[in-house]
């Protein structure tokens, strides 16, 4: 009796233990109060932290003894004068980014994500080699302060983005909280371990860089496989393209495991046709008589043109989120023919058009949509995609089609 109670009370206290653990670094009512990704993505994000606190602690290292630490003929208005530059570049940087590439974080969250991570890779790279360059050396950790305040911007509007996708109890905030008791107890470990490392590089730059780059490496391959691991339902322009282009091919519709896992993850800058969703009247037609002809090939709460390599997409004041989805599927199919890519069943027809002129190929591309968005869209609700709302990249300009037709 006595051994059984020993082991039922290890037992009990094991249980505790887990239990207080779990209540202090994970959500209210995991797992059923998050989304199925969250335990893969968090595991690889607490390895992308611990290796960017060790990497950042060699980086730190290198830029006090850039600016003057344990040198006797440094000044401390120099050094305080660096400091300044540098935090007051990446400043400007912040608030230019945030202007220039804010609307994209929301419909782009993978991506940004993961450009942050090798920015700051990046900057603090250039703060460990910038000791090596005195003449340079103030240019060079301004410029990685701009990097890192573009880290700031696009990591910090990233993760609030993935907090909304894993919170499906309306528990942002409780998700967001422990994602912050997360990272401090990595930041901890990673104090501790860095605590070891300072003596052994403060004297080796050799030894500094090996270690640099190993867990830069181990950083990014940590980033890739954490985004990769993410499965959101939300339609963005990514997801939305590799969804219509299997439907037209067989006539199904992925899962959203599946469309995640053939997402893009990095930018892509040779895009020859751009997507303009969202865009003022004027981005469509130039003349009046432009606009009659626009008007007779759109007979739907949107408006389609073609202009100067574009496919631009006008909305009217009172569209749904099924229009915006099926206007945008509309437009994919006009990109995928002047991109000259592969004819998928459907699209032949949209080809031959193409032929006859930009406002032909509106026409019929509004045939095909009528033709193949109903089936697409019931079996976007059936495999689980959220079609009540988008992640797609609009612009906020709108048009009231009645006006414009008297």
């Amino acid at each position: 009796m006595g051994r059984e109670r020993e082991a039922g009370d290890s037992t009990w206290t094991r249980s505790s233990f887990l239990g207080v653990l779990k209540s202090v670094f994970l959500p209210q009512g995991y797992p059923e109060s998050v989304s199925d990704d969250y335990l893969q993505y968090q595991f690889w994000d607490t390895v992308q932290a611990f290796c960017s606190s060790l990497s950042g602690t060699l980086s730190t290292q290198a830029s006090l003894r850039g600016v003057g630490v344990g040198n006797q003929e440094a000044t401390v208005a120099a050094a305080t004068i660096t400091w300044l530059l540098r935090d007051g570049t990446g400043m400007l940087g912040r608030i230019l980014f945030a202007w220039v590439k804010g609307s994209k974080l929301d419909c782009e969250a993978k991506k940004w994500r993961l450009v942050a991570d090798i920015l700051n890779d990046i900057a603090m790279f250039m703060e460990i080699v910038a000791p090596n360059f005195p003449a340079c050396f103030t240019l060079i950790v301004c410029t990685a302060g701009v990097f890192k305040s573009i880290v700031g911007v696009a990591g910090g509007a990233t993760r609030a983005a993935l907090t909304v996708h894993q919170a499906r109890r309306d528990n942002m905030a409780d998700v967001s909280a422990k994602d912050g008791s997360q990272e401090t107890l990595v930041n901890l470990a990673g104090l501790l371990v860095s605590l070891l490392l300072i003596p052994l590089v403060t004297e080796s730059t050799l030894l500094t860089f090996a270690l640099f780059f190993f867990f830069t490496v181990l950083h990014l391959l940590a980033n890739y496989r954490a985004v990769r691991s993410v499965v959101m339902e939300t339609l963005n322009e990514a997801r939305l393209s590799i969804l219509l282009h299997q439907h037209l091919r067989d006539g199904g519709v992925l899962s959203p495991s599946e469309a995640n896992r053939r997402e893009p993850v990095f930018l892509d800058f040779k895009r020859r046709v751009s997507l303009k969703l969202g865009v003022r009247l004027g981005d469509v037609v130039s003349s009046p008589e432009e606009l009659q002809l626009a008007l007779t090939h759109n007979a739907k709460p949107y408006l389609i043109g073609v202009k100067s390599g574009s496919v631009c997409v006008c909305l009217g004041e009172d569209v749904s989120a099924c229009d915006e989805i099926k206007s945008a599927c509309q437009a994919m199919c006009i990109v995928a023919v002047l991109r000259s890519l592969p004819s998928e069943g459907s699209l032949e027809i949209l080809t031959a058009a193409h032929t006859q002129g930009p406002w032909e190929l509106v026409a019929e591309s509004h045939k095909l949509i009528d033709k193949i968005f109903p089936p697409f869209l019931e079996g976007l609700k059936a495999r689980g995609w959220q079609v009540n709302h988008t992640l797609l990249d609009w612009d906020e300009w709108r048009v009231d089609w009645k006006k414009k037709r008297e």
